[in-house]
């Protein structure tokens, strides 16, 4: 299976040497990185080449790296049922870039983009109604990014004095911060950390 996927990254290579920055097959996968400017040329050209023929789109996600200067990759999968084999895109952007849609060659990128602009605040040029999918129209942030905080920044509960759902900011009171690592298993002739607490 390696051997035809390095064959495959070979052809694609020569096909397209202007748009494929680098391959390798790992893990039993072929992964290609693409510029962005390139990326709908060269979908069309997985699409259509004869060798490809890879029609369908099987997801789009991002991946946060925050330490580097091009701090997302978004990862395309792509699957050729007539060859049996799967293709892994990857582009890499900084925060403030912005990837072409691939809407127009493969529609069903429509929703995985909102997704991935949902979650992690990448901007799709060219979408036909990029707007969040998954949070509320109103969220504030992009809940994939690792600085986005476990807590989030805002709580929403219903009030039943104003019969209506309400948003408020997160204000967690410090004693649920508070920890006791006593040892819930009673009779045991050792100590744990935290089973001095039971002697108190």
């Amino acid at each position: 299976m390696s051997e035809a996927l390095n064959e495959l990254g070979t052809h694609i290579e020569l096909k397209r040497p202007d748009c494929v920055l680098s391959w390798d097959v790992t893990h039993g996968e072929l992964n290609i990185d693409v510029a962005p400017s390139n990326l709908v040329e060269f979908v069309e050209h997985l699409k259509s080449d004869r060798n490809c023929q890879f029609s369908t789109l099987v997801d789009i996600t991002g991946v946060d790296y925050p330490e580097r200067a091009k701090r997302f990759d978004v990862v395309y999968h792509f699957l050729s049922m007539y060859r049996n084999q799967r293709v892994r895109l990857r582009v890499s952007i900084r925060e403030e870039d912005m990837v072409p849609s691939i809407t127009e060659v493969h529609p069903s990128a429509n929703w995985f983009e909102r997704e991935v602009f949902d979650m992690f605040g990448i901007l799709f040029s060219g979408h036909p109604d990029l707007r969040r999918i998954l949070t509320d129209y109103g969220f504030r942030g992009y809940p994939l990014r690792k600085d986005f905080p476990t807590t989030g920044y805002t709580e929403v509960r219903y009030d039943e004095a104003q019969k209506r759902v309400v948003y408020e900011p997160v204000s967690l009171v410090q004693e649920y911060r508070q920890f006791d690592f006593m040892s819930p298993w009673e009779g045991a002739n050792y100590i744990l950390p935290g089973d001095e607490k039971q002697e108190s």
